[in-house]
């Protein structure tokens, strides 16, 4: 028999005996090996041997001697891809577990060795880049070596995938694992430029994690998951899988503080001024504000290090910021949003002085039949709990409902200082020029949620105009859905760019694009439930000093709060047509009286104006009145102004009426005490109509003014709803 037939024999007589008496199938191997010592197939079976049964000193001793003595062998190489692919793994099962350990019995030359040649093997460029990543995180004297070459290998990876997100394996594996070596390593001595791309690529990356959205990456999948990580950037209820990694490998812990680290150990190397290498976002900018007072007397290389260092700071204070506002305002765009409080708000104009900036200076007996609320000394200003209680604003307020967002202080004050970075980075030539290379290396122009933020912050800095334009641009970045997928909150999320176009128009004077705009809106919202009306007593406590008009609100976008709010603006509108000096516009007026119903008593004061200018004529004509005005105080003034004692005003309230009342008769004195009928009750008033409605006025108008009365219990947002929706085209015809 030959050699190589006498060791298959051996081999084979081993197998055979190894379930019966694996003693005995071992010492036919040690015979064999002593006899043929060079021969491959029976040290790889004493390994296999050795392996099967999970001793792992003696599996390491045959793999290390099978290494080393027959390197070129496939199988060999097949058996250390296994164990190298259970060192990746995350899930280690006991198997795992298993070869993790005979691995560890190797000596460390040899793991080197092993791990460098494995490396060798892959044709995968994610596969090579773990296996080698492997070798710098047990050899750290290899990153010298390996390091910059690995992490240039997935950037250029990345490059020739062509993806459309940093966000990407490649990207993960550079800025998560590789850099913190490389950068860590203080026995290599990188180039300042290549330690500003690699740490704009960490930030990239960073900034591309947090904010990703839901549902639009095609890269990023998975269902829901619990997580308790601490920045508000990551997995807050949602799982989190980029394509090419594990999901344990793809959730990054903490992304910001993790940026924060890289940036202070750049700077440290790069020599930045002051930087101490470990400090907040806050400090961050507060130092670069400092160095830009210096930049005007700097040149040459000291202005190009220091433009760097002040550009990158607040580059990411700025992105930090405007996040985290926009992440308050708008949650539902980002994937790890709580849905329990992710209820979308919208920065529109502030209205608290609609009602109260008109000073009404009645006559000591005109009108004093009836007991004016305004008398009562209470202040018609602002809710003290919409104040900015920051006290850092300077020139405009954000006036906020601090019950309704319970982090509002928070929020104003990113939003505060992410405006102060974009002032910093717009303040020189040279720092302009850098942020704006970076937003076109970083694509900035495609985040809707950053789009959002400019739009906010220019409409902070009231260049309305321009607002309107990014407001379009918004609207472009929207992403489109099908009719069947609109919900209640995805539906007003797309109304925000037309209700803050609206406000917008506004501010400019535009009332009637505004109107547009604010019917457009209306048109797609649900009115909800009347709440109960609050008595003076109430309203009065929790009024404060008044603005000056100039503020701005964070709106909730509900049904509840935004159809208020577009009553309100468009009563802004038609109340300057109104009482515009030396016309006369009874249209208007009475869209104005209809209107004000809203908030009620807020608009008394406004009412009674109408009320002065309607004498002053001596007539009205408003054919729409008896289809939306239901205020109890309303009718009961309409009613007395009728009368005699009223001024005998001649009305015009009811459809092609012409001249209501020509020559009135006061020969009729019966009161009707019982106007209020249960409708009223209901709706908690307490007035009676006892001024004698009846003298000289036609039956058709008291049976109208009677079944008016009636209505006064009826849900007012839906009669103002139903005004807006009915009245579309003369609304917006009405205005200039």
């Amino acid at each position: 028999m030959s050699a190589q037939g006498d060791c298959d024999f051996l081999v084979k007589r081993a197998r055979e005996l190894v379930t019966e008496d694996p003693w005995a199938a071992k010492a036919w191997l040690i015979t064999a090996r002593t006899l043929y010592p060079t021969d491959f197939g029976i040290q790889y079976e004493m390994y296999i041997i050795e392996r099967n049964a999970e001793r792992t000193t003696s599996a390491g001793r045959l793999l290390y001697d099978i290494f080393i003595n027959f390197p070129d062998q496939p199988v060999v190489w097949r058996e250390i891809t296994v164990i190298t692919a259970a060192l990746r793994n995350d899930n280690q099962d006991k198997h795992a577990q298993f070869l993790k350990g005979v691995f560890e019995t190797l000596p460390g030359p040899v793991q080197c060795q092993m791990l460098l040649k494995a490396t060798e093997q892959c044709f995968n460029t994610l596969e090579k880049a773990e296996m080698l990543l492997l070798l710098l995180k047990r050899f750290p004297e290899s990153v010298v070596q390996h390091g910059v070459s690995l992490g240039e290998s997935l950037l250029e990876a990345e490059n020739v995938e062509d993806l459309d997100t940093p966000v990407n394996c490649f990207r993960k594996l550079f800025v998560c694992d590789v850099l913190p070596l490389i950068i860590n390593n203080m026995e290599m001595r990188l180039p300042a430029s290549l330690l500003h791309k690699y740490m704009h690529k960490a930030a990239e990356f960073y900034i591309g994690y947090v904010t990703r959205g839901p549902c639009t990456d095609p890269q990023l999948q998975g269902p829901q998951e619990v997580a308790g990580l601490k920045s508000p950037g990551i997995g807050r209820g949602q799982r989190f899988v980029i394509e090419g990694l594990s999901e344990k490998s793809s959730v990054v812990t903490e992304p910001w503080e993790r940026l924060l680290e890289i940036v202070g150990v750049v700077g440290a190397r790069c020599e930045w001024q002051g930087e101490k290498g470990s400090r907040t976002y806050t400090e961050l900018l507060q130092r670069v504000k400092e160095l830009c007072r210096y930049l005007p007397g700097l040149e040459g290389e000291t202005l190009s290090r220091c433009c760097g260092q002040i550009v990158t700071c607040s580059t990411l204070v700025l992105f930090r910021s405007a996040h985290f506002y926009v992440s308050t305002v708008q949650p539902s765009l980002f994937q790890n949003h709580n849905s329990l409080s992710s209820t979308p708000w919208v920065l529109v104009e502030d209205l608290s002085s609609v009602f109260n900036d008109v000073e009404v200076e009645r006559s000591s007996g005109k009108h004093a039949h009836k007991k004016r609320k305004l008398a009562d000394g209470r202040e018609k200003t602002m809710s003290s709990d919409d104040e900015d209680a920051l006290g850092k604003g300077r020139g405009r307020h954000i006036l906020v409902n601090k019950t309704e967002m319970p982090g509002w202080a928070e929020t104003l004050e990113h939003f505060r200082t992410a405006r102060e970075s974009w002032d910093l980075l717009h303040s020189h030539d040279a720092l302009e020029s850098e942020f704006n290379k970076i937003c076109v290396a970083w694509k900035t122009e495609s985040w809707l949620w950053f789009r959002i933020f400019l739009t906010d912050m220019i409409m902070y800095q009231g260049q309305y105009r321009k607002a309107l334009s990014s407001l379009v641009q918004m609207s472009a970045l929207q992403p489109q859905q099908s009719q069947n997928s609109l919900t209640a909150a995805s539906n007003l999320e797309m109304h925000r760019a037309l209700i803050q176009q609206a406000s917008c128009h506004y501010a400019l004077g535009e009332h009637r694009l505004a109107c547009e705009k604010l019917l457009e809106v209306v048109s797609g919202l649900v009115p909800q439930n009347q709440e109960p009306t609050k008595s003076s007593e109430e309203q009065g406590r929790v009024r404060n000093k008044p603005r000056k008009g100039n503020d701005l609100r964070l709106v909730p976008c509900t049904s509840k709060d935004i159809l208020p709010f577009c009553l309100q603006l468009m009563l802004a509108c038609f109340k300057l047509r109104a009482f515009a000096d030396g016309g006369r516009d009874d249209l208007a007026l009475g869209h104005v009286i209809v209107l004000l119903q809203h908030d009620w008593p807020q608009g008394e004061a406004l009412f009674l104006k109408a009320v002065d200018k309607i004498c002053d004529h001596g007539s009205f004509q408003y054919e729409n009145f008896f289809n939306y005005v239901t205020n109890i105080d309303m009718l009961e003034e309409f009613a007395y102004l009728r009368t005699t004692e009223g001024g005998r005003v001649q009305l015009e309230l009811l459809p092609n009426q012409g001249m209501l009342i020509k020559n009135p008769s006061p020969a009729l004195g019966v009161e009707l005490n019982t106007l209020l009928l249960p409708g009223a009750q209901k709706a908690d008033r307490h007035h009676t109509v006892t001024r004698g409605i009846t003298k000289g006025v036609k039956e058709d108008f008291r049976l109208a003014m009677e079944r008016q009365v009636s209505r006064c219990g009826e849900n007012l947002l839906s009669v103002l709803h139903r005004f807006c929706i009915n009245e579309k085209i003369i609304l917006v015809q009405s205005l200039p």
